[in-house]
């Protein structure tokens, strides 16, 4: 479920692009600290162009996270399971007409074109797990994974100070960890004991993650 944006909120979203962002609609989900961590945009930037990327994911931290599994190896090893797995790739196709569907809801364009690959590739996960993010566990399976071996890219705090903020609750405060229906693994609990040191690496890569974050736009 997407949230109206506030004046504050796209300053927040500005400072963790590094730029202004384009055709800015809503916030589609946060992470765990309040602050956007994925928005969703409209189909059409402001002087028309056709923009087919939906959902956005914008912090630095998540990003740097992203860019690092694509580092690993995942999309090949992601995109061999959708040639082992029907039901995994039935899964994506059908995560690729919902993410059509909703952006046709907003606009339609001359184009089927999604995000990240899909229905048939696995192409850049930061615009999988913006997907994964923003609809919920269970709807995009690839983006699903990309979130689960994310790590707990938000345990350092905000990452982006918001106006009148000095910065003092980014470092002094820790974000809680999410609950209920969030994303969050198993796995990802069980790696409690390592999180600091993981987001010590994400922290560092997170400059490198926020030019990532735009990939999907020049596609």
């Amino acid at each position: 479920m997407t949230e109206p944006i506030t004046p504050e909120e796209r300053e927040v979203v500005a400072r963790q692009l590094g730029r202004p962002p384009r055709a800015l609609r809503a916030v589609a989900h946060r992470c765990p600290c309040g602050q956007p961590d994925v928005v969703q945009t409209s189909p059409r930037l402001e002087d028309g162009t056709p923009f087919p990327t939906l959902y956005y994911l914008t912090c630095p931290r998540a990003s740097a996270a992203a860019s690092r599994l694509e580092s690993t190896g995942r999309m090949r090893a992601w995109q061999a399971d959708l040639g082992a797995d029907p039901q995994l790739a039935a899964g994506y196709r059908a995560a690729h007409e919902a993410y059509l569907a909703e952006r046709n809801a907003l606009g339609e364009l001359p184009t089927r074109t999604t995000a990240g690959g899909m229905p048939d590739r696995v192409k850049c996960l930061h615009a999988l797990a913006a997907h994964a993010l923003a609809a919920g566990p269970g709807v995009n399976p690839v983006g699903d994974r990309a979130v689960a071996e994310m790590g707990e890219w938000w345990a350092n705090g905000p990452c982006a100070r918001t106006p009148g903020d000095d910065g003092r609750a980014s470092i002094a405060g820790r974000c809680p960890s999410p609950t209920g229906s969030e994303h969050r693994s198993e796995r990802q609990r069980a790696r409690t004991g390592a999180t600091a040191e993981a987001t010590d690496d994400v922290d560092r890569g997170a400059e490198r993650g926020r030019s990532r974050a735009g990939d999907e736009d020049d596609r």
